[in-house]
């Protein structure tokens, strides 16, 4: 091979590398278009679970937000002392799911005609709150919480989330992370021992669950 040759070929494949580079899909989490969503429904784990597996979402992490305390522990907010309510943090790309599609998901995975609590779970650390990150996010939740008043034939007045500015999200210990996927026997006794499914079917009936349009 002539010392030509070599430098002409090396020349096509770095370009070819470029083209490469330059036409593969760039993954979501590095697309600069992140998102996020913030938003309380009862015990962390499973609002987590059924959240974070949805086309479009990135991540989901429990933690705690709402309250007055810096860097709260479990102890305390499950103790009612911090005022924070046990909260997910759901990262996800906008062009694949968009904020009031996750909030339809949110609403049909919650009770919203609770607000002392959630499922079995009682007190003002488990109630649902949408924290919204500026007017628009703010306008949707708005928007979403009349469109599950009118698919529960009720009205607002009975829909007891509340929606608040968002405030400093901390994420609960490492052990809570993931916890359906890593201790599915603990977590599948207790979604079942806390009637939540049961109850968001008596709630949503076929919807329960779902992520089909509003009715």
């Amino acid at each position: 091979m002539t010392r030509v040759f070599a430098v002409f070929l090396s020349r096509v494949l770095i370009g070819a590398l470029l083209l490469v580079g330059l036409l593969a899909p760039v993954p979501a989490a590095w697309a600069g278009s992140t998102q996020e969503a913030v938003l309380s429904g009862g015990c962390f784990w499973c609002l987590e679970h059924d959240l974070e597996t949805l086309p479009g979402v990135i991540s989901a992490e429990s933690g705690y937000s709402g309250g007055h305390v810096n860097n709260p522990t479990y102890q305390q907010v499950s103790g009612e002392t911090t005022g924070h309510q046990e909260t997910v943090r759901v990262r996800f790309d906008p062009g694949q799911i968009t904020y009031a599609t996750l909030l339809r998901q949110y609403w049909r995975n919650i009770d919203p005609l609770d607000g002392e609590g959630q499922f079995c779970d009682r007190g003002d650390s488990y109630r649902p709150v949408i924290f919204t990150a500026g007017p628009a996010q703010e306008e949707e939740a708005k928007v979403s919480a009349l469109a599950a008043a009118k698919e529960l034939g009720v009205s607002i007045e009975k829909v007891k989330v509340q929606i608040r500015p968002a405030v400093r999200f901390w994420s609960a210990e490492p052990y809570h992370q993931n916890y359906a996927d890593r201790n599915p026997i603990q977590y599948n006794y207790y979604r079942w021992a806390c009637g939540r499914d049961r109850r968001l079917d008596a709630v949503w009936n076929d919807n329960a669950r779902q992520g089909s349009p509003w009715r």
